[in-house]
């Protein structure tokens, strides 16, 4: 079934057209980032933020066909959450949050932002954070405190780090997500060590891996990121049920307007080989992580 091209473009998603196949009923986007100027960004913070709200979002829903999503806390905001839990007030029970707190953070405040529906925290190496530099020691302190709540930690790093902090990752009391195919190089793709650590920590049955970010690292580029297939569909073939895959928009790393949304669609389906497989990753795995109830439609 092709379904007919959009007549206006989707803000910060390149592109018309829209996916090769109808997205089943409860399809997330297990990672995105709302931008809203109503909240200042944090000091640290220096590059201009985007201007990427709710609404446009739900316009990149309608043109690829989640009906779910997973919002990210960016580093733009440092610990201050206060974009997200309005983004999950305004896209309602079909919305997730995934938030970014200081090593100090209090049970009340966590459970303030359990009960606006966020299910667990970043924590980033990679990008600068309103803190300082990232230690093993603040990602094990969270992860405690996370743990209280059934939540999960969420890490962006290098694979230079995925490698040397395996043992850390490996210990933590709750279930981890790693960002973005752990950032590992497409050209070394399964042989890499990098990968190796990733398959290890995969195999001890808590670790899940996000679909998403493929054009940071990838120098074939768009539509297919070809380089990249070998990568994608190693770590499917590995463990299919506990992958999921995130849009990553507005794509703030990439130069604005460069990445089609619909082609990491099809990327996705290309990496699965079987929708039933695609529908497992889109469907059950983020239902299951994120706590999604049944999936009910709304009326048009």
């Amino acid at each position: 079934m092709t379904l007919n091209p959009l007549t206006q473009p989707v803000p910060h998603s390149a592109g018309l057209g829209r996916p090769s196949r109808v997205l089943p009923a409860g399809a997330c986007d297990s990672h995105m980032h709302i931008f809203d100027p109503r909240f200042a960004p944090s000091p640290h913070w220096k590059r201009q933020p985007p201007h990427a709200g709710v609404d446009a979002y739900r316009a990149l829903q309608r043109r690829i066909g989640t009906s779910r999503t997973v919002v990210v806390n960016p580093s733009t905001y440092g610990t201050d959450n206060a974009c997200l839990l309005d983004a999950l007030a305004q896209l309602g029970d079909e919305a997730r949050g995934i938030a970014v707190v200081a090593a100090d953070v209090d049970d009340a405040e966590l459970d303030r932002l359990d009960a606006q529906r966020v299910r667990g925290l970043r924590v980033n190496f990679v990008t600068p954070q309103s803190w300082g530099a990232t230690t093993a020691d603040m990602l094990t302190t969270l992860a405690r405190k996370a743990d209280r709540l059934g939540w999960h930690i969420q890490v962006f790093m290098h694979p230079e780090q995925l490698v040397e902090l395996a043992p850390v990752l490996a210990a933590l009391p709750t279930p981890l997500v790693i960002d973005h195919l752990a950032r590992i190089d497409p050209a070394q793709g399964p042989d890499s060590p990098s990968f190796d650590t990733l398959r290890s920590l995969i195999d001890r049955g808590r670790t899940w891996v996000k679909l998403s970010g493929v054009y940071m690292r990838s120098r074939e580029g768009a539509p297919g990121y070809g380089d990249a297939s070998a990568l994608g569909r190693a770590l499917v073939q590995a463990a299919p049920e506990r992958m999921m895959w995130g849009t990553d928009w507005p794509h703030t790393t990439e130069t604005p307007g460069s990445v089609d949304d619909t082609d990491l669609v099809e990327v996705l389906r290309a990496w699965c080989g079987d929708d039933a497989v695609m529908d497992r990753i889109l469907v059950d795995n983020p239902q299951r992580l994120y706590g999604f109830g049944p999936f009910t439609p709304t009326a048009a």
